[in-house]
C-alpha cells in the first residue's frame, strides 16, 4: 500500500515488463491472432477448416449452391435412381453432393443454358437445385429397343407398297409446309397465325415460347426431316428461355413442352432436350403445395405460388384429367434425373384417389385440393376426364406391365363407363355419354373420340372373357366419331355431336360446330389399324387428308375451320401447334409399318409424344 502512494513510482509486470513493453506486447499479440484467424476463414482452401468452427448455413432466398470443380470423382458413386413403377433406394437427400459456396444469382440465358446442356449432362445450377452426379446410358437404352425406331420390316398390308409410300410422302409434305410457314412467319412464337401471317403467345404457358417448336420436334425426327429438325433443336439450344414469370398450365406445359423434350432427348440423346425437360420440371412443383398434394392447374413461375383455373368451380378445384395426366412424363423425369420427388408426386395423386369414394366407381372432373373431395358429380371422358383414364393403361404398358395398381384403376373405371355412360343410338351408332349426377347428356365431344384407340390398346390385357367385347367396344366408337365426321359438308368432325330428337352424329348449333385441327379421330384411326389391318382406317385416314388439304389449308400453313357443316371454310386463324405435334404424327403412323415408333418399345403421352416402355430395371443405367 505504501508503495503506490510514491510519486512515480512504477511497479514492475508480473513478466519483467513495465508498461510500455506490455502495451506493444499485447499489440503484438492481438495482431498475431488476428492474422491467423484472417488466414482461417478467408484464404481459398480453408473449407474444411471452418466446418470445424461454422455451423451449417442455411440457403437463403436469392442465393444458390454452385459446385466446385474437384479433380478426383466423390468416393461414393449416387445410387441409381429407380425405373418408372420402382421404389427409390434412397432419399433424395442421402444422395452425395459437391462442396459449395454461395453467390447471388442472375437469369440464366439461353447461351448459359445452352453451353450447360452442351457440356457434361449436369444440370446448370439454379436456386434451390442440389448439384446431384447423373448420367443417362442412352447407347444401352436404345440397344434395348425391341425395333428400331424408323423401323425395317416392309408393309404387310394388301395395298400397292407404292400407294402407301405416295400417300405417306403427302403427309410428309404437308408437314414440312406446316413447319416452313411457321418458321417464316413466326418462328418461337407459340404457334402461328397463318391468315394474317404472324404468330400467336397465348396465356398459357407462363411466359415460355415456342410450343411449336417443341411439339413439333420428334414429328420432324419422325418424318425424316432433317434440315427441319436442327433447325428446331438449334432454337430450343439458343433461344429457349425457362427463366420466364408468368402463370402456366401445369397439363398444358406438361404435355407439351415436357413430353415433346423427353420425346426429343430418347429419339437423340441429345443433352440440352433432357436437361431442359429435368428444368422445367421443376418449375412445376410448386403446383403440389396443397394440403392433399393433389396439384392445382396453375403455377406462376415468379412466384412459386399456385392457383386453380377461374371457372372450375369457382376457382377451388382441380381437373381430372389435368392432375391425372402427369404420370407418365413425371416417371421419366425422375428416370433422367435421378430426383425421386416427381415420382413421389404423381403416387400420391394415385394413393388420393384410391382412397376417396367414387360414384357408382366412376371419377367425377372436379376435385377440391384441399379437402380431398370431389365438389360435384359431372363425368366425362371426353374434355376434363378423357387422359386420366389414357394414362391409366398408358402407365401400365410403360411399365412392361408391372403397375398392376394402374391396370386395376383402369379395368375398374372402364367397367363403370360401360354400365352407366354406354349407349347405342336409335340408328345403331354407340357412343359414351355424359353423366351429371345421374342425368346423362347424350353427346361426346370430339376429343372423346381418342377413346376408340384407348379400348382397343387395352383390350389384350383385359380379363379374357371381355377382350373380345372391348375389341368390337373400340371398333364401334371409333365408327361412331367416323361418322360425325362423314355427317358434316367439309368430312371434317365438329367439336361436340349429339344424339337427340332423330339427330345423330352431328352438332345441334353452330357454337360446338367449328373444327380446330384436333387429332383424336385419326389417333383412334391408328391404334385400331395397328391392332386389326382393317383397310378401312386407311380409307377414312386418307378421308381426312383431303378434307384437310381442301378446308384448312391456306397459303400460309394449316387453320382451323369454324363451321364443318358449310362448304365454304370460314378461318379461325390459328396452327395448333398439336396439329403438328399429334393429327400429323398419327395420321403418318397410319399409312406406316407397325414397327415405325412400336407400340413393343413406345406409349405416346396425350400430347402424341413417344415415351419409352421400360424392358429393364434401372440398374442397368450408368451412374454419375
Amino acid at each position: 500500500m505504501l508503495m503506490r502512494k510514491v510519486p512515480g513510482f512504477v511497479p514492475a509486470s508480473p513478466w519483467g515488463l513495465r508498461l510500455p513493453q506490455k502495451f506493444l506486447f499485447l499489440l503484438f499479440l492481438s495482431g498475431l491472432v488476428t492474422l491467423c484467424f484472417g488466414a482461417l476463414f478467408l484464404l481459398p482452401h480453408s473449407s474444411r477448416l471452418k466446418r470445424l468452427f461454422l455451423a451449417p448455413r442455411a440457403q437463403h432466398t436469392g442465393l444458390e449452391v454452385v459446385a466446385e470443380v474437384e479433380q478426383e470423382p466423390p468416393p461414393n458413386p449416387a445410387p441409381a435412381a429407380p425405373a418408372p413403377g420402382e421404389d427409390h433406394p434412397s432419399s433424395w437427400a442421402d444422395l452425395p453432393r459437391r462442396k459449395g459456396w454461395l453467390r447471388r444469382t442472375r437469369p440464366t440465358g439461353p447461351r448459359e443454358e445452352a453451353t450447360a446442356a452442351r457440356g457434361n449432362g449436369m444440370t446448370a445450377p439454379r436456386p434451390r437445385e442440389r448439384s446431384v452426379p447423373f448420367s443417362f446410358d442412352f447407347s444401352a437404352f436404345r440397344s434395348r429397343l425391341r425395333h428400331p425406331v424408323l423401323g425395317t420390316r416392309p408393309d404387310e398390308s394388301k395395298e400397292p407398297q407404292s400407294r402407301v409410300r405416295a400417300q405417306r410422302e403427302k403427309i410428309k409434305e404437308m408437314m414440312q409446309f406446316a413447319w416452313q410457314s411457321y418458321k417464316h412467319y413466326a418462328m418461337g412464337k407459340n404457334e402461328l397465325r397463318p391468315l394474317t401471317k404472324d404468330g400467336y403467345e397465348g396465356n398459357m404457358f407462363g411466359g415460355l415460347s415456342g410450343a411449336t417448336v417443341i411439339d413439333s420436334l420428334d414429328t420432324l425426327y419422325l418424318m425424316e426431316l432433317e434440315e427441319e429438325f436442327q433447325e428446331a433443336k438449334a432454337w430450343v439450344e439458343e433461344s429457349f428461355h425457362l427463366n420466364v414469370s408468368g402463370e402456366a398450365s401445369l397439363f398444358e406445359v406438361n404435355i407439351r413442352y415436357i413430353g415433346g423434350l423427353l420425346s426429343a432427348f430418347y429419339l437423340t440423346g441429345e443433352e440440352v432436350f433432357r436437361i431442359k425437360a429435368i428444368q422445367l420440371g421443376e418449375k412445376l412443383l410448386p403446383a403440389f403445395n396443397t394440403p392433399t398434394g393433389i396439384p392445382k392447374g396453375v403455377v406462376n413461375f415468379k412466384s412459386g405460388s399456385n392457383g386453380s383455373w377461374g371457372w372450375a368451380m369457382a376457382g377451388s378445384s382441380s381437373i381430372l384429367a389435368e392432375f391425372g395426366s402427369l404420370h407418365l412424363e413425371f416417371l421419366h423425369l425422375t428416370e433422367l434425373s435421378g430426383n425421386p420427388i416427381f415420382t413421389e408426386k404423381v403416387r400420391n395423386i394415385r394413393k388420393v384417389l384410391r382412397k376417396i369414394d367414387k360414384p357408382f366407381g366412376l371419377y367425377p372432373n372436379f376435385l377440391s385440393p384441399v379437402s380431398g373431395n370431389w365438389v360435384q358429380h359431372h363425368v366425362s371422358i371426353g374434355g376434363l376426364g378423357d387422359s386420366f383414364y389414357e394414362y391409366l393403361i398408358k402407365s401400365w404398358l410403360m411399365s412392361a406391365k408391372t403397375d398392376t395398381e394402374a391396370k386395376n384403376m383402369y379395368y375398374e373405371a372402364l367397367e363403370a363407363i360401360e354400365t352407366y355412360l354406354l349407349n347405342v343410338s336409335p340408328g345403331g351408332l354407340t357412343y359414351i355419354a355424359e353423366w351429371r349426377g345421374g342425368i346423362l347428356d347424350h353427346k361426346m365431344g370430339h376429343l372423346a373420340c381418342f377413346s376408340g384407340g384407348m379400348i382397343s390398346l387395352g383390350a389384350e390385357d383385359a380379363k379374357e372373357e371381355k377382350r373380345a367385347r372391348y375389341r368390337e367396344l373400340a371398333a364401334q366408337i371409333t365408327k361412331t366419331c367416323h361418322e360425325s365426321y362423314a355427317r358434316s359438308d367439309t368430312k371434317l368432325g365438329p367439336e361436340a355431336f349429339w344424339f337427340n330428337s332423330g339427330r345423330e352424329a352431328v352438332a345441334t348449333q353452330l357454337s360446338e360446330s367449328y373444327y380446330i385441327l384436333r387429332p383424336e379421330v385419326v389417333e383412334s384411326y391408328m391404334y385400331l389399324w395397328r391392332q386389326t389391318h382393317d383397310p378401312i382406317y386407311r380409307e377414312w385416314g386418307w378421308e381426312v387428308v383431303t378434307a384437310l388439304e381442301k378446308y384448312c389449308r391456306t397459303e400460309a400453313g394449316f387453320s382451323g375451320i369454324q363451321d364443318v357443316y358449310s362448304s365454304i371454310p370460314n378461318h379461325d386463324n390459328k396452327q395448333q401447334s398439336f396439329f403438328l405435334a399429334e393429327t400429323l404424327k398419327y395420321l403418318y403412323l397410319l399409312f406406316s409399318e407397325d414397327d415405325v415408333l412400336s407400340l413393343e418399345d413406345w406409349v405416346f403421352n396425350t400430347e402424341a409424344h413417344p415415351l419409352p416402355v421400360k424392358h429393364v430395371d434401372s440398374s442397368s443405367r450408368a451412374r454419375g
